[in-house]
């Protein structure tokens, strides 16, 4: 095998005017089951789509050592139906039970003749973070992927194979596998990013009276954080697993490219404990700040507490039913007693002022 030249998504994009690597695909004219066949060799490329009851193993071509063979399974859910598809590449029946369960933590197996690898991809949706299960099968000179939704993200590698097949026949079903594991986690760039983005938007709120709701957003990044990091470290383990040669199947060639997928991983777990951190500082910002408005409030009820108590007192006093208290028939009583009130208010006004306390 020759050695692999590398080629930047950068300049795969500016080279064939191709979107960015890290967005995806409009899904809306997508059909929900669809079986997409990619075939290539030195001098061809083949790209066959099949949906409905055209999806079935007479349409999946024979595997030849002259070609390099992907399988993109889209909705697939019916049990007997993805048997009979997987059939003829004798997919052990574990693997075929990992691919029906919608909550599968990334991993990666190896079978002797493939390896079998699950993934996760994140997407905020409707201010909800979401994740959709994808799960590879790579054998010697085929990968088959599967995906429960259509979801835009493989797209962009189906276009580098059209404008590079013959290049990446030449390096290979392990080149393949990696620009399948580097465009999943390219995905997670994105929703770093837009987390990321949410948790710069609630600090500059964090102060603000106005949300009610802001504690329990604040929560919910720090749940959005857990799950992110949770998927990302196990993605992680699968490429250093990898790239520390556990797999025969992918060569050394390969390694110096899924260093660099390795290296993206490490970024995003970086960027993503330090948001992390951040929503956790945030959090106890935001108790503290609540605790003192309430001290506040509670002090400001306390002033009025005490001035109003010595009020009390002397309404009380001249309030009770005995004929022999004493000036109680003075002519001017009544206004001394407010008098009084008044300089008891004023007093404790300035008092309280002094000390802060208004």
């Amino acid at each position: 095998m020759s050695t692999p030249q590398h080629v930047s998504s950068n300049k795969l994009v500016q080279t064939h005017n191709l979107p960015s690597l890290v967005h995806r695909s409009n899904v809306s004219n997508m059909p929900a089951q669809s079986m997409t066949i990619i075939q290539i060799n030195a001098s061809q490329f083949l790209n066959h789509t099949y949906t409905e009851n055209d999806i079935r193993t007479e349409n999946i071509p024979a595997l030849s050592k002259d070609s390099l063979t992907w399988i993109h399974l889209v909705g697939i859910t019916d049990n007997d139906q993805l048997h009979e598809l997987l059939q003829p590449f004798n997919i052990h029946e574990l693997a075929m039970e990992d691919i029906l369960s919608r909550k599968q933590r990334p991993k990666i197996e190896d079978y002797g003749h493939y390896l079998f690898v699950a993934a996760r991809i994140f997407v905020y949706k409707k201010q909800k973070l979401q994740y959709n299960q994808i799960y590879l099968i790579i054998g010697q000179n085929y990968i088959i992927t599967f995906q429960f939704e259509p979801l835009g993200l493989l797209h962009i590698i189906r276009k580098y194979i059209q404008h590079n097949y013959s290049s990446i026949y030449s390096k290979g079903i392990d080149f393949l596998a990696y620009s399948l594991l580097d465009r999943i986690v390219d995905d997670y760039f994105v929703t770093v990013d837009e987390f990321d983005n949410r948790v710069e938007g609630l600090d500059k709120r964090l102060f603000s009276n106005s949300n009610k709701n802001l504690l329990m957003s604040i929560h919910q990044l720090k749940r959005d954080a857990i799950s992110l990091r949770r998927t990302l470290s196990p993605i992680r383990d699968i490429i250093g697993r990898i790239v520390h040669n556990e797999f025969s199947l992918f060569s050394q060639d390969i390694h110096v490219y899924l260093l660099d997928v390795y290296d993206h991983t490490q970024q995003l777990m970086e960027t993503l404990d330090s948001a992390r951190d951040t929503v956790t500082g945030m959090m106890d910002v935001h108790l503290s700040y609540q605790s003192n408005h309430l001290n506040e409030q509670m002090r400001m009820l306390t002033v009025i507490t005490i001035i109003v108590m010595p009020l009390n007192v002397l309404t009380g006093i001249y309030g009770m039913n005995f004929d022999n208290i004493p000036e109680l028939h003075w002519h001017y009583g009544y206004y001394i007693v407010l008098g009084l009130m008044a300089t008891i208010i004023i007093s404790l006004l300035i008092y309280f002022y002094r000390r802060h306390w208004l």
